[in-house]
This record gives structure tokens, sequence and C-alpha cells, in this order.
């Protein structure tokens, strides 16, 4: 009885390991996809910033464009530099594209937008999704 209550609970255990959304290295897979395809930005003058102690990605880019849900255009501008958006430290050297240059040319819009769309997609995938992210995301790439 022992033995087919721990099989069971291994077998339980196994599948809900199995059905998790989405693992860190999974999540950074994903984030290098969404770059790896949407490389449309130009970094006409990019500014740089290095991330300090205590800095959040949504505080960077409200300090630049005054809105704190484009952060992925500057991980876009970034990704040689950082992969995950949960991932950044201290020293860091950020490419801060310039926006309205950017939301001015087709090929850099269009970037943007499918670089947001991804964000709110992979919010979505994650254990415990932000709504308000997805919804920031999603309204911020519908405008552009």
């Amino acid at each position: 009885m022992k033995k087919m209550v721990f099989a069971a609970a291994l077998i339980i255990s196994v599948m809900l390991a199995a059905s998790c959304k989405s693992t860190p290295k999974d999540a950074d897979d994903q984030y290098r996809k969404l770059y790896d395809a949407n490389t449309g930005l130009d970094l006409t003058g990019a500014k740089y910033y290095t991330v300090k102690s205590g800095d959040t990605l949504s505080d960077i880019s409200r300090s630049f464009y005054d809105d704190g849900f484009y952060y992925p255009v500057i991980m876009l501008a970034s990704r040689g530099v950082v992969v995950n958006p949960d991932k950044i430290i201290p020293g860091m050297e950020l490419t801060i594209p310039d926006l309205e240059r950017n939301k001015a040319n087709a090929n850099s819009r269009r970037s943007m937008k499918n670089c947001l769309n991804g964000y709110a997609e992979i919010e979505k995938r994650k254990a415990s999704p932000n709504q308000g992210l997805i919804d920031g995301f999603k309204s911020r790439a519908a405008a552009l």
C-alpha cells in the first residue's frame, strides 16, 4: 500500500512539474526569439544608461520616455547586454533608443509593436501573469 501511495505521489509530482507554464530558461529562450525576430530599431541618437542598484526597467523607461511600459523597446535595443528583463543587474549598460525617431520609421515601429505584443504574450504564459502589464504592453503596441 505504501508503495502505491508513493508511486502515485511521484506521478503527481512529475505531472505538476511538467505542467508549469514557463521555466526561467524557457523565458530566456522566448525573449531571445522575440529579439531575433525584431531587429529593425534605428539606434541613431540612442543614449546609454548604466543600471544602478535599485533600478527597475519601468523606472528607467519612465525617466527616458515618461512611460514605464516602453521598457521592452530598451530591452530590444540592449539585447546583446541582457536577455531577460527580470535579470538586470547594476553595471549593465543599456541602450536607450530615440522613441520618437523609431515611431516615425515604419520598420522600427513594426519591430516595437511586435516586441510589445511579444512581451504581453510572454507575460500571459507566466505562472502568475500580471494583467496590468499585459494590458499596458498591448495598448502601447496598438497605439503604434
